[in-house]
């Protein structure tokens, strides 16, 4: 049996330094939040005319989500490929904290991009309530574990060679049935109802409720009831098979 404090130990250790490499590589932080900008500076001016921005940005931290968290497996990849994932499984270490550092690190980076994001938005106009705010911030972070460790399980059970053109073919279809851009209840039936079937449109219209300052409504608590189960599966199916992949 594991010491609980060990793991959560281990899992700060790896934290730490998955954060530092990941801090020392800013170039990387911009350029992940860098198509949600542009989509922000170049539609956002045509979109403000049919909406507004606390519609916009919403639906473009739902983008920066699925491009950073949704890509974390990568890291996977090129430790695989370098032999660092070799060297970890030989460490004391505890499995699972291996694991968790690594979705922590990622998820704090997607916070990063959010708040970039979110300061353009204000200086664009936006006038989300501060507290709905800070609330669909929770939200982002809770979908960045749950994403990051569903991409890291991905990267280690598919082919390297196949991770990149899979995930970026998945984003795509992803991102557009979660009504980032244009509201789903405009789509013909089944594809509202496609809509429906995915997580990501209960998290967005959670985020788009909270940035209009309602707080009680049951947009709100279906999506974070919806990014809670998310959050939990993931994590452990990620953690089942980066247990067995290392073990």
């Amino acid at each position: 049996m594991n010491d609980p404090m060990d793991i959560v130990r281990d899992t700060w250790l790896v934290f730490r330094h998955n954060t530092e490499i990941s801090l020392r590589q800013k170039a990387g932080i911009i350029f992940g939040v860098l198509q949600p900008m542009l989509y922000l500076v170049l539609f956002g001016p045509l979109f403000a005319t049919i909406g507004t921005w606390e519609t916009l940005i919403p639906g473009l931290l739902i983008q920066v989500s699925l491009l950073s968290a949704g890509l974390a497996g990568f890291g996977i990849v090129f430790d695989a490929r370098s032999g660092v994932l070799e060297r970890l499984r030989v460490t004391p270490a505890h499995r699972v904290s291996l694991l968790l550092g690594r979705v922590l690190s990622n998820s704090l980076t997607l916070l990063i991009q959010s708040v970039m994001l979110i300061v353009v938005g204000y200086a664009f106009g936006m006038r989300a309530w501060f507290p709905g705010v800070l609330a669909g911030l929770v939200l982002m972070t809770l979908l960045g574990v749950s994403l990051a460790a569903l991409s890291n399980a991905i990267a280690l059970t598919m082919n390297p060679e196949l991770f990149a053109p899979v995930m970026s073919t998945a984003i795509v279809p992803l991102l557009l049935l979660s009504g980032a851009f244009l509201p789903m209840s405009m789509a013909p039936g089944w594809l509202d109802a496609l809509s429906r079937a995915t997580p990501f449109r209960y998290v967005l219209e959670a985020i788009r409720e909270l940035f209009g300052g309602r707080y009680a409504t049951p947009a709100v608590a279906v999506g974070v009831a919806v990014t809670l189960v998310l959050s939990g599966v993931c994590v452990a199916v990620g953690t089942r098979v980066f247990s067995r992949e290392n073990a």
